[in-house]
């Protein structure tokens, strides 16, 4: 799939970013005082942080990974036992917690890599599997299927003097949103460097690209590894932003979710993901209205746009751009 980062725009890089910060900060006022759609936008954000991270593995290195969920549950769930066990500060857990969710997707690919195809895809779906029944099995950790509740938002911080607590769900979005511009633009800057061509290199033709020298389980674990590291980070917030925290919110399900995402959106493109995690966050919401017609509706939806838009949404918005009609010499 073509990748569309290579593309001149006529604007620079930074006038995009700063009008998608002005976009999020407009967002609250835009929802108003509706706690509802206030928690919309945090999932939206949280969502679309896995999206990008599925699609550096998925679209970028074409590892075919259905565990993604794993990683965001390890996430979630070191940071809340490093906090309530080990007395850790949050900010120390986060990090520490999505360190962790690293460490295990580099283990994972350690093995995984040597699977192409459907057979990773099962491997790493029963990585998801496997750890979502440790999660409802060890009680005295996790609680088992009770889960862990009463879980507090993120401590305070102190900017030029004003206390910003982010059991305002305003300012937790905020954070969460911010989090999310920085890991984009740390993957669209690696992306864009010879690491990005590397691993478009692996995910065109593997053999080819050990031809050229490229390591190429080197590479796999590398996507692995930072965005086990990246799903990580986002599992991190997501016990503060609900409050509660069982391992069915982790089941293989939900990487099938991510993965719709990130197709539907546009994989192998680093805007795709993000339209990808938007949409499929507020269509059912939208659709809310319509009752259990909805899951028809969302289905068909779906299948629509695959069948017809292979590339996802980011094909159909290329699709609708005029063409530049060219001058003969």
């Amino acid at each position: 799939m073509s990748d569309h980062l290579h593309k001149k725009s006529s604007f620079p890089r930074w006038i995009w970013y700063a009008l998608v910060i002005l976009a999020i900060a407009g967002l609250p006022i835009l929802v108003g005082g509706s706690a509802y759609w206030k928690s919309i936008l945090i999932s939206i954000s949280l969502n679309v942080m896995l999206a990008m991270s599925l699609n550096l593995i998925l679209g970028y290195t074409g590892q075919l990974h259905l565990g993604h969920s794993g990683f965001f549950g390890v996430g979630a769930y070191a940071t809340t036992l490093l906090i309530q066990k080990a007395g850790l500060n949050f900010w120390v857990a986060m990090v520490a917690s999505s360190m962790l969710a690293g460490c295990i997707g580099i283990l994972l690919a350690f093995f995984a890599t040597r699977l192409k195809g459907h057979y990773l895809a099962i491997a790493s779906m029963a990585f998801a599997v496997i750890l979502h029944q440790i999660l409802l099995n060890w009680d005295s950790m996790t609680a088992g299927p009770l889960g862990l509740y009463g879980i507090a938002p993120p401590p305070a911080i102190t900017i030029f003097g004003n206390v910003i607590k982010f059991s305002n769900q305003v300012n937790l979005f905020y954070l969460v949103s911010a989090i999310a511009v920085l890991v984009f633009i740390f993957l669209d800057n690696i992306l864009r460097s010879p690491i990005g061509e590397t691993l478009r290199a692996v995910r065109e033709d593997e053999v080819s690209a050990a031809s050229l020298g490229i390591n190429t389980k080197l590479w796999k674990i590398f996507s692995f590894g930072v965005g086990a590291s990246i799903a990580g980070l986002a599992g991190s917030f997501y016990p503060s932003f609900v409050g509660t925290l069982v391992p069915d919110s982790f089941s293989v399900v939900e990487s099938f979710t991510y993965l719709a995402m990130v197709i539907v959106g546009g994989m192998g493109t680093m805007i795709g993901p993000v339209i990808g995690a938007i949409v499929l966050t507020l269509l059912p919401e939208v659709l809310r209205s319509i009752g259990d017609a909805r899951l028809l509706v969302y289905g068909v939806t779906l299948t629509l746009v695959i069948l017809f838009m292979p590339g996802g949404i980011v094909q159909g918005l290329k699709a609708l751009q005029p063409k530049k009609s060219s001058t003969p010499v």
